[in-house]
């Protein structure tokens, strides 16, 4: 970073923590009541903690990094998915998350603030490892960009976060709320135009005290009667399978009855010359309640005739037969001309008796009990007859104008609110960001000049680190018994000196059982006196003699497990 505070410096997040410096603990080490934190467990970009499990409601089976109170938990498994939290009490983790100890002069809030600012997470994400499931190393993460502030003006950047991004978070929370309620007006908007309550006065201002008399033989005319089309009443429900009492002048009939249903079929894929023609094609994944026009594939006048069916007309209503996740029972109308695959349904109206866009609205409607009705042991499917024996509430011509009239005024303006709800939380997602940004700019609090500057914090810091690490060597300088060839034991000392095929036969396997008989192949190379390629090498070589089982489908050594063979 560039024109930084003068008491302020760049450092690596190495320089000032110990980064990937962790304890382990086994399954059997766990005690009932203790905090089990897995990365599912913390939600991406908020960093809210969704669940919190203990052991043993989680059956915990591997190896897990221990974590103490204040503690940042930092999530190395996609980076990108920015999960970081700070630990409120003390527990254990996924191995894929890392605690990090901010230690006495590294304000633990202002680290959890640093490693959720965009030059981190974009450090990260270019140079973490791994395609599908992503990465970072130990290196790379010691090696991130970080900026120290002096330790008091950490403090209060981290409080003026707190108060910010708080006052975000509530924004947000409420922001949220609106899809949920768009929905439920756009549905409630759906129940009551098709049962008739939506256009009640329309009815009782339009319809005189002598009402025409509905003769749907006579509204049909010769087209309904050489079709032997009849009118029975059926059950109409709603999605909570309540009935609607339809109008008066409603009528209770099928779909079948009011519009002819075509299904088709797609040709071989295999034929290259079916495919590409100025014919448009309908797939079911474009049939998502909306208005077609364009579709992402065409076939040829000779793939026509393998589909057994015709181009519909535009105004013809789409309806997804097929799908597992929402695509069954999704309906939309065509724009344009085109035929289909087997996957969809094409019910064609006749003009002037019924309005696609009417049952358009109609089938969003009724889309949850659509989807009911789909039946079958793999993939759940609609088939012709259960589309024209569907339920459908049939008002005058008339009125469906009316209804449609309304239904898209109401949605319109549902439409600009959405719009709306769109552009401000977009205002609102980048505020973190840009909050974050005037954090580590220095910006965002007013320096203090007696603050002790940050060059010489971290001294203090590289001190403090040095004497721990001391201190840790002096403690393991006590055991000279490192390694054994069953009654052999090799001195440190002399260990240090020697070449790689001078050490013991079973010098992994020995190291693991004094380990614990079962650990991740990076903590046993730096428990080891090889270097990474000798340390490999060897490994091999004992995996070979049947000593050690190597788990050696990762990339990262952290996540390959080393098992001592008895």
């Amino acid at each position: 970073m560039s024109n930084l505070p003068s008491s302020w410096i760049n450092v690596k997040l190495g320089d000032v923590v110990n980064y990937a410096d962790t304890l382990k603990a086994e399954p059997s080490k766990l005690l009932e009541g203790t905090w089990i934190l897995e990365l599912e467990d913390i939600e991406k970009k908020t960093s809210k903690l969704i669940k919190k499990a203990l052991f043993p409601e989680r059956q915990s089976k591997s190896t897990k990094n221990k974590f103490e109170k204040g503690d940042v938990l930092y999530g190395k498994l996609r980076p990108y998915l920015d999960k970081v939290i700070i630990a409120t009490e003390p527990g254990y983790c996924t191995t894929e998350i890392i605690p990090i100890k901010s230690g006495r002069h590294l304000n633990n809030r202002f680290l959890f603030y640093c490693l959720k600012r965009k030059e981190f997470l974009d450090y990260v994400s270019e140079v973490s490892h791994g395609l599908s499931m992503p990465r970072l190393g130990t290196r790379q993460g010691q090696e991130a960009p970080l900026v120290l502030a002096p330790l008091n003006e950490q403090a209060r950047i981290a409080n003026k976060l707190d108060s910010l991004l708080g006052k975000v978070d509530a924004a947000q929370a409420r922001l949220e709320k609106i899809p949920s309620l768009l929905k439920r007006f756009r549905q409630a908007v759906l129940v009551a135009a098709t049962s008739g309550d939506l256009t009640k006065e329309w009815r009782e201002e339009h319809i005189t005290t002598q009402p025409q008399k509905i003769d749907f033989d006579e509204l049909w005319g010769v087209e309904y009667k050489k079709q032997n089309r009849t009118f029975k009443p059926i059950k109409i429900t709603t999605s909570d399978d309540s009935s609607i009492e339809l109008p008066t002048f409603w009528r209770s009939t099928k779909l079948g009855q009011v519009c002819d249903v075509y299904v088709g079929a797609t040709p071989s894929r295999k034929e290259t010359a079916y495919w590409g023609g100025d014919i448009n094609w309908v797939s079911s994944s474009e049939v998502s309640f909306c208005r077609i026009r364009s579709t992402k594939e065409s076939i040829t006048a000779d793939g026509l005739k393998k589909t057994s069916t015709n181009i519909h007309p535009s105004g013809t209503v789409m309806l997804a037969m097929i799908g597992q996740g929402k695509t069954r029972g999704q309906a939309a109308i065509l724009d344009i001309e085109a035929c289909h695959n087997q996957n969809t349904a094409a019910l064609r109206v006749l003009p002037d008796y019924l309005l696609p866009e009417y049952l358009y609205f109609f089938l969003w409607c009724q889309y949850e009990q659509t989807r009911k009705i789909g039946g079958g042991n793999n993939q759940q499917a609609l088939n012709k007859s259960t589309v024209q024996g569907m339920p459908f509430s049939y008002p005058p011509f008339a009125e469906q104008k009316e209804i449609v009239r309304r239904v898209e005024s109401l949605f319109t303006l549902a439409d600009v609110v959405e719009k709306q709800y769109i552009e401000t939380k977009k205002r609102i997602d980048h505020l973190t960001q840009s909050f974050l940004a005037k954090a580590f700019r220095g910006e965002l609090v007013p320096q203090d000049p007696s603050d002790e500057p940050a060059a010489e914090l971290l001294k203090r810091i590289q001190s403090e680190r040095k004497q721990q690490a001391s201190s840790k060597i002096r403690r393991n300088t006590t055991s000279t018994k490192i390694f054994s060839d069953k009654t052999n034991l090799i001195n440190l000392e002399k260990k240090k000196t020697m070449k790689p095929n001078e050490f013991p036969e079973n010098y992994l396997a020995d190291l693991l059982t004094q380990l614990g008989g079962e650990i991740d192949a990076e903590t046993l190379w730096k428990k080891s006196d090889l270097s990474i390629d000798d340390f490999y090498a060897r490994l091999k070589q004992e995996t070979q003699a049947g000593k050690i089982v190597d788990n050696n489908n990762s990339p990262d050594p952290a996540l390959r497990k080393l098992k001592k063979i008895e």
